[in-house]
């Protein structure tokens, strides 16, 4: 079974309020395509990938006047998907959902929101002192993760949460000291919404359930400058539990190894403007529970650069970067 995450970018832009695709040559919310060289992208894409379910970050918005999941089927009736069935939990006010295209023949899935006395569902609210200032903060998630309980053809059961956490980028700031205002107060509210996950993270595993967390979340392996401020990336407390790993996902093992030297893997790739360059970041994970590490797990990231195959189909490694800012993660497990 191939299960996949992909943020793409502004997914939303492609589809009118009725759920049908533009299509038509007017230009895309992502930068340098058309809304039709945009979806044709998309459709090479998920035709390569061909997983039995994806989880779509960025999915088109669920609104009073729009749905995500008509959206997302019609999109997977003209590509031709398996993956022809959407559900996605709580909608979010960023014209940005989360959810999962999966293949309704091989998989039964339910949207199943849990809850407990530390860590409150993802759509209220949750205390903590962010600033050390014994006062606490109530933080929300702008786009709540999905939760879902997902049970193969053969009887698998395993939970399955999707997640796009707080982006780190100090957006609108305009001087230096805007700059470090705004990104340490980005990285408080993105590790305690990284704290609310990995208490409902340890609530399944010490339920002994099998579990996969996956998705962006806006945050490398490793501690940048402000992170040391808080001596934890958000990284390392969702796959972190003292003193042991309890959650599996060899891309982030690999760039967090002690004396790494070369180049480490990447997901996402970003214009940047003044430097007239691009940067690549590792922000897209498939993390996975030690149980399901025996099922024979291979993680594949889609990368038209660095991975082989993709390299070599140039028309699917056009469609990877024109599709998205960011590239798919698949897992082929068996179960």
């Amino acid at each position: 079974m191939r299960i996949a995450t992909y943020n793409i970018e502004w997914m939303n832009s492609l589809f009118a309020d009725d759920g049908s695709l533009w299509d038509d040559d007017q230009r895309a919310a992502r930068y340098g395509v058309s809304r039709a060289e945009q979806t044709a992208a998309l459709i090479t894409v998920f035709q390569a990938l061909d997983a039995d379910a994806v989880l779509v970050v960025e999915a088109p918005d669920d609104s009073s006047s729009r749905s995500t999941a008509p959206a997302l089927e019609t999109f997977a009736e003209v590509a031709g998907l398996r993956a022809r069935r959407a559900i996605i939990g709580f909608a979010n006010d960023t014209q940005q959902e989360i959810a999962l295209l999966y293949d309704p023949d091989v998989l039964s899935v339910r949207h199943d929101p849990q809850a407990s006395a530390d860590a409150p569902r993802f759509d209220n609210g949750f205390s903590i002192d962010l600033d050390i200032d014994a006062t606490a903060d109530d933080v929300v998630f702008s786009k709540p993760p999905l939760e879902l309980a997902v049970q193969t053809a053969g009887g698998t059961a395993f939970r399955l949460i999707g997640a796009h956490l707080k982006s780190k980028a100090p957006h609108g700031a305009k001087t230096h000291d805007e700059v470090m205002r705004i990104s340490i107060a980005n990285r408080r509210k993105q590790l305690a919404q990284a704290i609310w996950l990995r208490r409902r993270i340890d609530a399944h595993l010490a339920a002994g359930d099998a579990l996969m967390v996956l998705g962006d979340l806006n945050d490398g392996p490793g501690r940048d400058e402000y992170e040391h401020l808080f001596g934890r990336s958000s990284v390392e407390i969702l796959q972190v539990s003292d003193p042991a790993p309890t959650l599996f996902d060899p891309p982030a093992d690999m760039a967090l190894r002690p004396g790494r030297l070369g180049v480490a893997p990447t997901t996402a790739r970003f214009w940047i403007r003044p430097d007239k360059r691009y940067l690549q970041a590792l922000l897209d994970y498939i993390m996975v529970s030690q149980d399901l590490t025996e099922r024979q797990p291979r993680w594949r990231i889609w990368h038209p650069l660095d991975d082989p195959d993709c390299w070599a189909r140039p028309r699917l490694r056009d469609a990877l970067v024109a599709a998205s800012d960011h590239f798919p993660v698949s897992l082929d497990i068996d179960i």
